[in-house]
Parts: structure tokens; C-alpha cells; sequence
């Protein structure tokens, strides 16, 4: 049995998690990590259950989850009644808004490579204010703003 636990200054947790300190004292404020036991000269200590914690939510928002959606995953992830059927609904509509995301930068990208190719065969080497760019990107676009 193992009676020694790991305590990390917060710090060490930021590297060992790859957050910055600031960030685990957001966290701590908004209560997505509890707050941090400290020493007798008031220095923040954690161990490996906030390293773990820190890292779920990283993890969270590295996959772009809002900070209500962490909170609400956070919950789901020790909840011994709540149904993982939740959490895939929740990854489910996340997963459906990045597809959306995806289609949006796949209209954008065609849009603007169809911006450089104008440019390339119509005014390249010209003088700037004559660039098609600048009256393609000037005029009303049929599908409303640059992305549709």
C-alpha cells in the first residue's frame, strides 16, 4: 500500500497538465477545480486526482467544449446515477457544430482561392487598388457575407 501521495505546486501541475497557471486559478475561480489546499505560507498544492481533473478539462477544451459543457461533463464523469447516454448527446450536438464549422471553412477556402486565382490571371503585378480582391470582396455576395 502505497501511503505517499504526490503534491505538485501549481506550477508543476500547469507543466505536468501543459495549461499556464493562470489558467488553473480561472478554473478555480469559475469552480471547475476546487479550490487548492495550501501550505502554511499559503502556497496552492495539489496532487494527482487535480492533475487528472486539470486534464479532463483540458482535454474538454482542446476539443473546443464550452466551459458549461465542461461543467456539465465534469459532473457526468462522477456521477454514479446520471446516464452516459448524456454525455454522448452532448459530444453528438458538439460533434454536429464542428461539422457545421467544417462546411463554413470549406466555403471559405474555395471562395478565397478563387479570390488568389483572379488575382493571379487578372491584376497581379498591378497596381494595388486595382486588385479584383478588393471589388470581389466589395461586392454583395449571393450567399450572404463571405461563408454563406
Amino acid at each position: 500500500m502505497n501511503l505517499h501521495v504526490r503534491v505538485l505546486t501549481i506550477g508543476a501541475l500547469a507543466k505536468a497538465a501543459g495549461v499556464t497557471t493562470p489558467t488553473i486559478r480561472y478554473y478555480e475561480e469559475i469552480g471547475l477545480l476546487p479550490p487548492a489546499h495550501r501550505t502554511a505560507g499559503g502556497q496552492r498544492t495539489y496532487d494527482d486526482d487535480d492533475l487528472a481533473r486539470l486534464t479532463f478539462i483540458k482535454q474538454c477544451r482542446d476539443f473546443g467544449f464550452g466551459i458549461d459543457q465542461v461543467r456539465i461533463l465534469l459532473e457526468l464523469s462522477i456521477s454514479t446515477s446520471r446516464d452516459c447516454v448524456e454525455t454522448r448527446d452532448i459530444a453528438q450536438v458538439h460533434l454536429h457544430e464542428v461539422r457545421q464549422k467544417l462546411a463554413e471553412l470549406r466555403l471559405l477556402e474555395r471562395r478565397l482561392e478563387s479570390f488568389v486565382t483572379r488575382c493571379t490571371v487578372a491584376c497581379a503585378g498591378g497596381a494595388g487598388q486595382d486588385c479584383v480582391i478588393f471589388k470581389d470582396m466589395a461586392a454583395p455576395s449571393k450567399a450572404g457575407g463571405c461563408c454563406g
